[in-house]
């Protein structure tokens, strides 16, 4: 069975924590970053993991 955690994404732009997402601890050993939609810059930003 797969161990999923729960991270925090934080935009790299307005330093805001926006989305919690879960990620598999097994099969993904770097930090997680995505392309998210960040309210309070009003576009797309990068958004990287966090402990």
């Amino acid at each position: 069975m797969p161990s999923k955690n729960r991270v925090i994404l934080t935009c790299t732009e307005c330093l805001s924590r926006n989305y919690s997402v879960y990620k598999n601890k097994n099969t993904a050993s770097k930090r997680l970053e995505l392309m998210k939609y960040c309210k309070r810059c009003g576009k797309h930003t990068l958004h990287k993991e966090t402990k």
